[in-house]
């Protein structure tokens, strides 16, 4: 028997569960189905478990390293791992349910399942949880939204006990002695830099000159010295040959600038890069077309695919792969079913790496606005001249404003520093919005907040800085 759907989703991650509930309000009836828990990777084994567990060490590591400087000591040892999983579980079921909540309310149907396209209009459906194991469905409309996959290395795949993915990191009940992590892009340093403040001893592998490659250099320099500083060892530059694994621990082979060099350690993280996942999902059965890079599948700004009626989103249509991108893409997609003239117009996609410092970015950096023939500066304003950043024990970092000069329109901004993540928002709409750095030093903002850092660094740009003797100007070379 066939199974006729007005709109099928094929995931049930961010982009996916999104576009379900803007379908059900404008009228439309979507059928969901997802392999595994709604929320996706970001909620079940990425963005959300990861930071409840970095919230719990850096809570740990606050009052252990600073809290008998202001009058707080610590109760003694007190790290309980177990409980912090505990915890990190407790988060993940609370979402879930969330989701769960919003589909019955919004009457969502959703499955259980993988599911395949079989056709322009058809897919397959299959899983215990399905009637039969397996059911045809025929669509008028379908979004695509089944995420990325965690790349793996010949010779140093995951095992689940001593080579272990992002998702088995998440789920250690033991704090490792010694921990080496083959990639520096963001999972490696978020979640490295937790382990080390849970007191594991971590080295970092990464091939590419910089932490979180493709980040303003300014901000990954800054990073790794407060790395370093923590204990941490970051090679970058450095390619891992090969691997060995005994009972007593792994000895990782890398080629460094340095010169070769044998690292031991007890656990290997690999997360070296995700890919689009378009395996088995009937892609070219469909007809569906693949982009040129990337093993992404080539959509529009309606987000729809080379097939009429088939769109994708989120970490399967084009980078970046983060969630609020998804989030936004799977609203179109539904907008654009529904008949409504939605399309992707926007003009930057904010990012933040929960590190310390936690590094955030928007818009354009001094060298890309100068590759792309603007004339442009940038000035720096430290996290040390803000008296919030004093009151909260957090006064290392900066924040950078990148704008047009003459007009004054603000191209971007990079900050490294406590809650940078919280105030990277204003900037993306002032980028939106076409302000000028006169509006965003016009603008009054609440004293003490990190978010004055804004304020504070527009006027900078404008050469009437307050809180700094003199401005810190920039030029791309």
């Amino acid at each position: 028997m066939t199974r006729g759907v007005d709109v099928l989703i094929l995931g049930g991650g961010p982009g996916g569960y999104v576009a379900a509930l803007r379908l059900s309000q404008l009228g439309r009836k979507p059928f969901l189905v997802e392999k595994d828990a709604l929320g996706g990777e970001c909620l079940n084994r990425g963005c959300i478990p990861s930071k409840a567990l970095i919230h719990a060490s850096e809570t740990y590591d606050e009052v252990h390293r600073s809290g008998a400087e202001m009058g707080v000591p610590p109760p003694g040892p007190g790290l309980d791992v177990p409980a912090m999983q505990k915890w990190r579980a407790s988060i993940i079921e609370k979402e879930q349910r969330g989701i769960e909540t919003l589909f019955r309310a919004s009457g969502v149907t959703w499955m259980r399942g993988s599911g395949r396209l079989t056709g322009p209009r058809s897919a397959v459906v299959e899983g215990p949880n399905v009637p039969g194991g397996r059911e045809e469905v025929a669509f008028q409309a379908c979004i695509l939204a089944t995420g990325a996959y965690h790349m793996s290395l010949p010779g140093f795949e995951p095992d689940g006990k001593a080579v272990l993915t992002a998702k088995d990191m998440l789920l250690l009940e033991k704090v490792p002695a010694r921990l080496l992590i083959l990639g520096g892009g963001v999972s490696g340093v978020e979640l490295g830099e937790h382990y080390a403040r849970l007191g594991s001893q971590v080295t970092i592998v990464e091939l590419m000159p910089q932490l979180v490659p493709g980040m303003d250099a300014d901000l990954s320099q800054e990073l790794r010295r407060s790395l370093e500083r923590r204990g941490m060892v970051v090679h970058t530059e450095a390619k891992a040959s090969s691997l060995h694994r005994s009972p007593t621990g792994l000895q990782l082979s890398v080629s460094t600038k340095e010169g070769p060099m044998v690292l031991e350690g007890d656990l290997l993280f690999l997360t070296v890069g995700k890919r689009p996942e378009t395996r088995a999902l009937g892609l070219e059965v469909a007809g569906v077309a693949l982009a040129e890079r990337g093993g992404f599948v080539q959509v529009d700004d309606r987000m729809a695919t080379s097939v009429a009626g088939i769109y994708a989103v989120g970490d399967l249509a084009r980078p970046p792969m983060v969630a609020h991108k998804a989030y936004r893409e799977g609203r179109i997609a539904a907008e654009v079913i529904a008949g409504l003239p939605s399309s992707w117009s926007h003009q930057a996609v904010p990012s933040v790496v929960y590190t310390d410092p936690e590094l955030a970015t928007v818009g354009l950096t001094l060298v890309q606005a100068t590759e792309k023939g603007l004339t442009a500066r940038e000035v720096k304003f430290p996290y040390a001249a803000l008296g919030r950043a004093h009151a909260a024990h957090a006064t290392g970092g900066f924040v950078k404003l990148v704008a047009e000069e003459g007009s004054g329109l603000v191209l971007g901004s990079h900050a490294a520093g406590h809650a940078s993540g919280e105030f990277v928002s204003e900037v993306a709409f002032a980028i939106e919005m076409g302000a000028t750095v006169r509006d965003l030093a016009g603008t009054i903002h609440p004293h003490p907040t990190f978010a004055e850092l804004l304020q504070e660094v527009a006027m900078l740009w404008l050469g009437e800085p307050i809180h700094v003797a003199r401005p810190i100007v920039s030029h791309a070379r």
